[in-house]
């Protein structure tokens, strides 16, 4: 009985002293819903607490002054060396879309089987292009609201543009914190779209922080950004010399719309009623062009419910992300949310960053490389809007306009500036990596070990 007792008070005294050493441990997802097997790479959703009570484990990383902002996100290790390749910070766009199009179509290791649905959960294929080769990757839920991120009150602030990169900010010193062995390697954050608005100001917050005392720094090396969201006016005016280049609109239009809207078709003057009847014309000429990926149809003229439809994947991605058993097996808070929703248009938001020019001047002072990138086939953000900001930035060219390779085809063009910021076209791509997925992969494999593309 006393030797018992004795072993049994050792085995107490070791659990209370391996916990009072580390009371959070990764919460590691080895297999999913839809997914034959056990997953090939390592996916973390979380951290759990065992000083709490399994039922109050927390998947999340919760910012504010009382973590009243409970952000989800999905880890994944790089599959080459994750002890030292480097973290890549991915954001969607939206705002309130969530990192799940980023994980499942953009570039991560596992993505939706297109199939018609038949009723169970839709199943998941490993994918061969995923940028966790070379470096991984953190996807996250941003703003609050978004995917499974949720907020535990209702007196949370309303989400903006600058604010998100200073939650953002906060986010990443907490999750650095809880992954102490990653603090030394390269840090690099990246995105499409909306994101175009937020990473350029969370690069500007994070170079400043590392000045500040009381926190480590953090390794940032650059960042990098597909088809993004800067200026609406340039992306907007951009568009219609962009539908011009196309074959989308006529000679005779783009030239009249030139010489009376005076090259602007946003702030236009009301008592000019001719360029106000240009507008319409090139409306009319434009409103069957899916403006994401110009080759391919609207959805209206392929019917959602085909698998011929390019946004059938998105279906499918909804129902797979409102089975209980993925909620399970991701470790989501049970009741934190409603429906799932892969982009959240609605959410409450304020655009507070009108231009993100200014930040990336500041980030180029501050010596940050950058790669930025377009599909020539977007025209939400055509590539010519991309570069007319770029050029904005008066830095001189150092590799004038050439193809880039990808064995004896050209995969796009590409020329590099002064300020370590490479621009990129990818040919025949769309609006985010997920229609050239094997061309992106390539150049952010290049880019991110220094080569040239």
């Amino acid at each position: 009985m006393a030797k018992d007792y004795f072993s049994s008070s050792v085995l107490l005294i070791l659990f209370i002293f391996f916990y009072s050493q580390r009371t959070d441990s990764a919460s590691i997802v080895e297999f999913l819903p839809g997914f034959d097997g056990r997953l090939p790479f390592e996916l973390e959703t979380g951290f759990c607490s065992f000083l709490l009570p399994p039922s109050s484990f927390l998947m999340y990383i919760g910012v504010g002054e009382e973590e009243e902002v409970q952000l989800f996100y999905y880890f994944i290790k790089s599959e080459r060396i994750p002890e030292e390749d480097p973290i890549l910070l991915w954001l969607s766009g939206g705002p309130g879309c969530s990192s799940i199009s980023g994980l499942f179509y953009e570039n991560g290791p596992v993505t939706v089987k297109l199939e018609v649905y038949n009723g169970t959960i839709p199943s998941l294929v490993s994918t061969p292009y995923s940028w966790t080769k070379v470096s991984s990757i953190i996807y996250l839920d941003q703003p609050v609201g978004t995917g499974f991120s949720y907020s535990r009150t209702q007196r949370v602030n309303k989400p903006s543009d600058s604010g998100e990169a200073k939650r953002i900010h906060e986010f990443l010193h907490k999750w650095l914190g809880k992954h102490q062995e990653f603090s030394s390697n390269p840090f690099y954050v990246g995105g499409d779209s909306y994101s175009g608005k937020i990473i350029p100001a969370l690069v500007q917050e994070i170079s400043k922080g590392n000045y500040l005392c009381c926190k480590p720094p953090i390794n940032l090396q650059g960042y990098v950004l597909g088809n993004p969201y800067t200026e609406s006016e340039f992306e907007r005016n951009y568009r219609i010399p962009y539908a011009h280049g196309m074959a989308l609109i006529s000679d005779e239009l783009y030239e009249s719309m030139k010489r009376i809207c005076k090259g602007d078709y946003i702030n236009m003057d009301p008592r000019n009623r001719e360029c106000l009847k240009l507008v319409e014309e090139y409306e009319k000429c434009i409103a069957r062009i899916n403006p994401l990926l110009i080759t391919t149809p609207v959805c209206e003229e392929c019917e959602e419910t085909s698998p011929d439809c390019y946004e059938y994947r998105y279906m499918l991605t909804t129902k797979w992300a409102n089975y209980e058993s993925v909620h399970r097996a991701l470790h989501v808070n049970k009741g934190s949310i409603g429906e799932w929703v892969r982009c959240h248009w609605g959410i409450p938001y304020t655009r507070d960053i009108k231009s993100s020019i200014p930040y990336h001047m500041n980030n180029s002072i501050d010596g940050y490389p950058s790669l930025i990138f377009n599909g020539d086939h977007d025209m939400a953000v055509p590539f010519l809007g991309t570069q007319a900001w770029i050029r904005s930035l008066n830095y001189s060219l150092i590799d004038d306009w050439r193809p880039w390779m990808i064995g004896d085809q050209t995969a796009g063009y590409t020329r590099t500036y002064a300020n370590k910021m490479t621009f990129a076209t990818v040919k025949g791509g769309g609006h985010t990596p997920e229609y050239k997925p094997e061309e992106t992969y390539i150049m952010f494999q290049r880019w991110i070990r220094g080569q040239p593309l």
